[in-house]
């Protein structure tokens, strides 16, 4: 999706900014690109396509899996035409099917029926994202109900190795998803994740990966399975005593982030299309409506965070008719809402206030709270428009390659010399989307409170979308 931003700001020149200390952490320039990704699917593919299942035992034959018409084509082709900018595949979920014939597992594609044991999923959906231009990531799960050596120290050496096969096969791998879930094997024990080694591994022979999972290192799992962000969303987190799985840190800090976290770690919200993530005839009428998806569009990459949309193929190996008319569908309204930006042609101009907080507390317009620390410097801008026009959202983007430092805002809407509307919020991050009933308006003014002392808004739009698509 192409936004048409108004570029509000010329950065302090770059010497300064190099000069300029901060503790608080930045972004690496992978982390950054993960960043303009934005929206992406995900794809939960595999035995439990065919039995029905969300977990498999890993007692499922390999000949279960036999898709009649597979086609990587058509779920690249289908990705591509939705805005979705890559695809993440589940390369091996708990039950130890893997999609690849891997050397280090007798539970693969190898053992199927599906092209006689000569077919290779990561292979071909690989050079089919290389064809459409979509980033390939892949989901791989540490749990193993199929291998015998899982709950020994021996699997660390197969998992390690079956990561390097899909590296060294199929890469460049743009993100590798970890699952962090932890059960029994066929020996009736548990493994020991030597996630040290894992993370090594990684930054060894692909080290512009980035890594999900609920403690990254570079992404953070939201804490739900509802494709929603909190608000705020920080995209800081505190990782230390934590672990992944079981010991991860509670939801709620997961959704929102650590307002002083010491890692830049942000957010990735995952949501089915569907109730469930593996695909199921009951629910070809169950596929999530244009609207809705619209709507978690709004709150997840509306709050700074990236959409992970699960759109599972079926049984032949396709993304269902209904699946694929859903994603067109939230592809025509995504671009009918933010496809002309009403600040093209629009005035701006900025009003630096200096305030010395020593002297006494000074209240931040209508927020609950005072300043009295130094440095705190309030930034505020104006925007006006060439002539009065309706409004219900206004988009704000932030540098973050500088970091994220607006830590409240304010955008008040104007109509001549009168205030008639406010919208209020903390974080911003990487895009903001803030929507409200209808207003006519001949300008807004917007006024931060940046921790850092850094004027780091970037870009701001308006747009005038479908009233139904706004919340209530």
């Amino acid at each position: 999706m192409r936004y048409f931003f108004l570029h509000l700001l010329v950065f302090i020149a770059s010497t300064s900014v190099a000069q300029q200390k901060t503790a608080a952490p930045l972004p690496s320039k992978q982390q950054l690109a993960w960043h303009e990704t934005e929206y992406y699917l995900f794809m939960h593919f595999g035995p439990n396509t065919f039995s029905g299942k969300e977990w498999g035992e890993g007692t499922e034959p390999a000949d279960m899996f036999n898709p009649t018409n597979l086609d990587c084509r058509q779920w690249a082709r289908v990705a591509k035409e939705s805005g979705a900018k890559g695809i993440i595949i589940t390369a091996k979920h708990h039950d130890g099917f893997c999609l690849w014939p891997s050397k280090f597992s007798k539970h693969t594609v190898r053992e199927s029926k599906w092209k006689n044991g000569q077919g290779d999923v990561l292979k071909e959906l690989s050079q089919a994202c290389r064809e459409f231009g979509l980033k390939f990531g892949v989901y791989i799960s540490p749990w193993d109900r199929n291998h015998p050596d899982y709950g020994t120290e021996k699997y660390n050496d197969v998992f390690v190795g079956m990561m390097k096969e899909i590296f060294q096969n199929y890469g460049p791998i743009w993100e590798l998803w970890w699952d962090g879930a932890n059960g029994e094997g066929p020996n009736g024990k548990k493994q020991v994740y030597d996630w040290r080694r894992y993370e090594n591994t990684v930054r060894q022979v692909s080290p512009r990966t980035v890594i999900f999972s609920d403690i990254g290192p570079d992404i953070r799992w939201v804490g739900n399975e509802k494709g929603i962000a909190s608000e705020p969303n920080w995209n800081f987190l505190d990782t230390a005593g934590f672990k992944r799985g079981e010991g991860a840190p509670p939801t709620d800090t997961l959704g929102r982030g650590n307002y002083n976290g010491s890692l830049w770690i942000p957010a990735e919200c995952d949501v089915s299309i569907r109730p469930g993530w593996f695909w199921r005839t009951a629910e070809n009428d169950k596929v999530k409506t244009p609207k809705q998806l619209f709507d978690l569009y709004l709150k997840s990459v509306g709050r700074g965070a990236n959409l992970l949309l699960n759109v599972p193929p079926d049984s032949r190996g396709l993304i269902h008719e209904k699946d694929s008319a859903a994603l067109v569908g939230f592809k025509n309204l995504r671009t009918e809402s933010f496809g002309e930006n009403l600040l093209k042609q629009a005035e701006t101009y900025y009003e630096f206030t200096q305030r010395d907080f020593s002297q006494k507390p000074f209240v931040i317009r209508s927020f609950d709270s005072t300043v009295t620390s130094y440095g705190i410097n309030l930034q505020n801008f104006v925007v006006k428009l060439k002539q009065p026009s309706k409004v219900n959202c206004i988009v704000l983007r932030e540098a973050i390659h500088l970091g994220q430092t607006v830590r409240r805002f304010s955008v008040v809407l104007y109509n001549g010399e009168k205030a008639i509307g406010e919208i209020q919020g903390r974080s911003v991050g990487r895009k903001r989307i803030l929507t409200f009933p209808t207003t006519n308006i001949t300008s807004f003014r917007v006024y931060l409170e940046d921790a850092e002392g850094h004027d780091n808004i970037s870009g701001i739009a308006a747009y005038l979308i479908d009233e139904k698509l706004i919340e209530k």
